[in-house]
């Protein structure tokens, strides 16, 4: 099965469709997140409806050929949200969904940090923030040069741009006129030393990306429509790069969660897991989710 861009339907279908599939991201993601007890569940939870509109909606690939030569690479620069991820994967038909259960133990292929040498779909490993623009800067010109249509999207976080390698490759890709590649920035305002407006402030990000050469375009990146609307609409073939800026919540759909302090690394206590999906299966069956 190879995808389609985007996915065939009325946009209410497309919407209801990512919007099923990230109610599992977030259903697999706490699974997960239990089986250590703690982890990134707040920044799984705030992404998955962009990486459900991703992998349901845009992404062309074969779940069982994650090696495909035409496939679109997803760079997942923000190691730490491999949990994210592979909850994705598993929606999306690369990992089997039994696999999830065995999140971060030994000799499994799926450890708490993402490591391209161990899981199906891992384009990158990641770990020291900053290096994911630079690769699908890289990557994107090589498929440009071997005349290969396929995009590159790397997902990093609102902390990656405290990095100047994470500007420089963005000056080198819009110098480069790479328009296969797209960056989707996960602003949840949240880093491990503090908000991020304290840590370093890297606001106005629509007029900075405007300034290095790039389509932008700014979302709630828990809102499905504005997401899907928003993809839909960044041109292609002008000869510049996009970014989708996607503004989300920590612990989106879990209220238990959205008002837990010190969320960046959350622990979650025993008792508090199956309540967590209590709250999530409320929220999506009473659409507070949409």
């Amino acid at each position: 099965m190879t995808s389609t861009i985007p996915a065939p339907g009325t946009i209410e279908t497309r919407a209801q469709r990512v919007r099923d599939a990230a109610y599992r991201i977030r259903r697999h993601a706490l699974d997960m997140g239990e089986v250590q007890g703690q982890g990134y569940i707040g920044q799984a939870l705030g992404v998955a409806d962009v990486l459900a509109a991703l992998f349901t909606d845009h992404l062309r690939f074969r779940p069982d050929d994650p090696e495909w030569a035409d496939r679109d690479r997803f760079l997942l620069s923000i190691g730490h949200y491999a949990i994210a991820a592979y909850a994705a994967f598993a929606e999306a038909g690369i990992l089997d969904v039994a696999e999830l259960e065995t999140y971060g133990s030994d000799e499994s292929r799926l450890p708490m940090s993402a490591m391209a040498s161990y899981t199906p779909g891992m384009e990158i490993s990641g770990g020291s923030l900053g290096h994911g623009l630079g690769v699908a800067t890289g990557l994107g010109l090589g498929l440009r040069l071997r005349g290969v249509g396929a995009r590159v999207v790397n997902l990093l976080s609102d902390g990656e741009l405290d990095e100047g390698s994470t500007w420089e490759a963005a000056m080198a890709c819009a110098h480069h006129g790479l328009d296969n590649v797209l960056a989707v920035v996960d602003v949840n305002a949240l880093q491990a030393d503090g908000p991020t407006v304290g840590v370093l402030k890297t606001e106005p990000l629509v007029e900075k990306w405007q300034a290095f050469g790039w389509n932008v375009r700014r979302v709630d990146g828990n809102d499905v429509d504005a997401l899907l609307g928003a993809l839909d609409d960044l041109p292609a073939g002008t000869g510049r790069p996009s970014v989708l800026i996607c503004d989300t919540r920590i612990g989106r759909g879990v209220p238990l969660l959205e008002t837990r302090e010190k969320a960046h690394f959350m622990r979650v206590e025993a008792h508090e897991w199956q309540i967590a999906r209590d709250q999530l299966d409320e929220t999506y069956r009473t659409g507070a989710h949409a």
